[in-house]
């Protein structure tokens, strides 16, 4: 089912919206949950908000659901989720789409959440960064990372070369069809788009700075089982080239030795510098760069939820497939919330009757 499938979602974007009048209380929209974050975690704790007939909204300060699965690798392929092999990330987010939405939840893209208040009467008040009013009986926090920015490497001017060979994501693999490809990284992404794209691009080369990888144990025995040239303790030392990048000078950080090697693109997978943003204003309890959450996935906010990479308690584990799980139990005690008499657990799915 396509997201904008006429009558049957309303979208919002910031930049479309009708003019505002005065609104009496009793006119006033109240929605039961307010879901902040559009990635897997919020779609799968809309499904649930359907399940127990809460009326849901998911708002998103980026253009398209999907979260990052959507706007930094919707090509690349997620091994540990339950059900699927391997799953392209547009398509697991294509999927969670269609389950999500399936009951009716209104979409607002666009619109990044800048406040975050708790009325007298309890109804908790948000407001984005053009000044659009949203109202909710509960709110959950799915905004994985907050926001992200790729981090770069330490050489004066690589900016000259984003968009002429240098790449922080990988969004189309047919730009790597036939070319030489250099990846830097060693951890999940890089492992990953390694194998990958060995079978797209003319030859990969991998380097990494240390000889210990990030990534799952069974995705470095397949990296070094394959036809991608890893190259261990190696790091960029200059990327050459007219208009675009030709070669690179890698080195190696125990010996010093240099050679440059033919390039076509480069790939740069160090990870993300992560920001709460205005989330940090909120009043939450924080802890480093995360809410800290109950076994319900409570913050110290009254009616207030986070669920996914946004969260932290004891042992948590940063994957989708733990953070369905946290979405679901957030759902289903915000119902409570609302509705002191109604139950936590609501049965499972498969029950008849």
């Amino acid at each position: 089912m396509s997201p904008h499938q006429p009558g049957r979602l309303r979208y919002t974007s910031a930049g479309n919206r009708p003019p505002a009048r005065a609104r009496s209380v009793s006119e006033e929209k109240i929605t039961d949950i307010t879901i902040i974050g559009g990635g897997p975690i919020g779609l799968f704790a809309a499904f649930y908000a359907g399940m127990r007939q809460m009326s849901c909204q998911i708002i998103d300060g980026l253009e398209e659901l999907g979260g990052q699965l959507t706007a930094l690798y919707p090509e690349k392929y997620i091994y540990d989720m339950p059900g699927f092999p391997k799953v392209k990330a547009k398509d697991l987010v294509s999927a969670q789409v269609e389950q999500g939405l399936q009951h009716g939840a209104e979409i607002v893209l666009g619109q990044k959440i800048m406040h975050l208040q708790q009325r007298e009467d309890g109804i908790w008040r948000l407001e984005s960064e053009r000044g659009t009013e949203h109202l909710a009986r509960t709110v959950l926090i799915t905004a994985g990372a907050g926001s992200f920015s790729p981090r770069k490497l330490p050489i004066e001017g690589t900016e000259r070369w984003e968009g002429h060979g240098l790449h922080y994501f990988v969004k189309d693999t047919e730009v790597f069809r036939g070319r030489r490809v250099l990846i830097v990284g060693g951890g999940d992404s890089a492992v990953d788009w390694s194998l990958h794209l060995e079978h797209v691009a003319s030859h990969v080369t991998l380097i990494h700075r240390r000889d210990k990888f990030r990534a799952h144990e069974e995705s470095v025995r397949q990296l070094m089982s394959c036809g991608v040239e890893v190259e261990l303790f190696w790091e960029v030392g200059e990327i050459l080239g007219e208009t675009h990048i030709d070669e690179v000078e890698i080195y190696n950080n125990r010996t010093n030795e240099r050679h440059r090697i033919a390039v076509n693109e480069l790939i740069l997978s160090l990870g993300f510098h992560a920001d709460l943003g205005p989330i940090k204003t909120w009043g939450l309890d924080l802890q480093g760069g995360s809410i800290k959450v109950n076994s319900r996935m409570e913050t110290n906010l009254p009616g207030v939820y986070a669920a996914g990479d946004i969260v932290t308690y004891d042992g948590k584990l940063k994957l989708i497939a733990t953070g369905v799980g946290e979405a679901a139990i957030a759902a289903n005690y915000a119902k409570t919330y609302i509705d002191p008499h109604s139950r936590a657990f609501p049965g499972h799915s498969s029950d008849q009757g």
